[in-house]
């Protein structure tokens, strides 16, 4: 595993509230500090990883500590200085320096104005496992410009070349160029959730007529007639930073799809889950994912009987006889955060897994008794 993708990791669990953290002792680092002072640049995962081994733990850094009442609030210039309570490590703003030394970490990562708190995660940590599809109306889909064909005879068009579009657009304008995916439904209701719309490439408008011309700037497979192009608007962008928190839903939300359109998924795979906007879902929301507990029936000479190894019979029993049929508790498979959110459908990134991830699996609300570790 890449240093990257254990930062990531890491970076999103490390965020939860203290609530969901075990009681282990917090390890400190070899050669820790006992100040630091917060500088432009600087995320929370910073600076946890300044102190503790395990970084992931660093709200237990600001328990009991009415100084520092939320710890998403800390800004550039604060100067912080570890003290210990009862015997364990915590995190206070204080001016002194003793003992070891006094460090000052170099800024890395984007620049914030010093009147913003330091951000929990940077985009720019996860960027490379996101994905930039959309998940849209079907119908309005269907009646938004196309490709029609482009100045090269090929009939796949790669970055710099020119496509035409039967729509008049925008000079200068940048466009996102989406292939029509799939149909997502609500599984019990039957409701239409959307139309799944996947980005290949990116381009600007370069000649605006009846027939207009988009250069293509970018591109993650190649483009071809008949895929839509789709202004470059804020709803097609992610924020700067995420802020990851427990997401708290009326009713559990489900895995709706893969985004590679694979049976399962693993750490750092992209999913839709099959509630948004409407339902109060928000880009940084964290859920726990977990896998319906197997049914198991207990048969004529009292044995149990999984779910694999039963009879027509067993299956009858299972259905008519609450006394037979015991089901067992449901598996903890993971942790994923959503980063971006449509009104039906959203598309979290996977960070944690115990097992792999399928549709259907079930996405709860995290708390203590869900936690693990890495």
């Amino acid at each position: 595993m890449d240093h990257t993708m254990k930062r990531l990791i890491l970076l999103v669990l490390m965020t939860f509230s203290c609530t969901f953290v075990s009681a282990d002792t917090l390890t400190l680092k070899a050669g820790y500090p006992e100040s630091y002072v917060v500088k432009k640049g600087d995320t929370l995962w910073d600076i946890a990883t300044t102190f503790l081994n395990d970084p992931w733990k660093w709200p237990r850094l600001w328990d009991v500590n009415p100084q520092i009442a939320n710890p998403h609030l800390i800004y550039p210039g604060d100067q912080l200085t570890l003290i210990f309570i009862d015997g364990q490590p915590r995190l206070v703003r204080d001016s002194s320096s003793a003992g070891k030394p006094f460090v000052k970490k170099s800024p890395e990562g984007r620049i914030i104005a010093k009147s913003n708190a330091v951000p929990a995660i940077d985009l720019a940590l996860i960027k490379n496992y996101l994905v930039q599809n959309r998940v849209v109306d079907s119908n309005w889909f269907s009646e938004q410009p196309m490709i029609l064909a482009g100045e090269s005879p090929s009939r796949h068009h790669i970055i710099g070349d020119v496509v035409y579009i039967n729509n008049i657009l925008p000079l200068h304008q940048k466009y996102g160029v989406y292939e029509s995916g799939r149909a997502f439904f609500n599984k019990e209701s039957g409701e239409a959730l959307g139309q799944e719309a996947i980005l290949v490439s990116t381009g600007q408008v370069i000649e605006s007529g009846n027939v207009s011309k988009i250069k293509l700037l970018s591109s993650f497979r190649e483009t071809k007639a008949g895929f839509k192009v789709l202004p470059m608007e804020d709803d097609s962008l992610m924020s700067a930073y995420f802020t990851p928190k427990p997401a708290q839903l009326a009713k559990h939300a489900s895995v709706l799809a893969t985004e590679s359109a694979m049976r399962e998924a693993g750490k750092l795979n992209v999913v839709y889950l099959d509630k948004g906007t409407q339902d109060g879902v928000e880009p940084g929301n964290v859920f726990s994912i977990y896998r319906d507990g197997e049914e198991i029936v207990i048969n004529h000479d009292g044995s149990p009987v999984p779910a694999l190894e039963r009879t027509a019979y067993d299956n009858i029993i299972a259905s008519v006889s609450s006394e037979r049929s015991i089901k067992m508790p449901d598996v903890y498979h993971g942790k994923l955060m959503v980063f971006k959110v449509f009104d039906k459908v959203s598309l979290g990134l996977i960070v944690s897994t115990e097992r792999p991830v399928r549709v259907d699996d079930k996405l709860i609300s995290p708390d203590y008794l869900a936690f693990r570790g890495q």
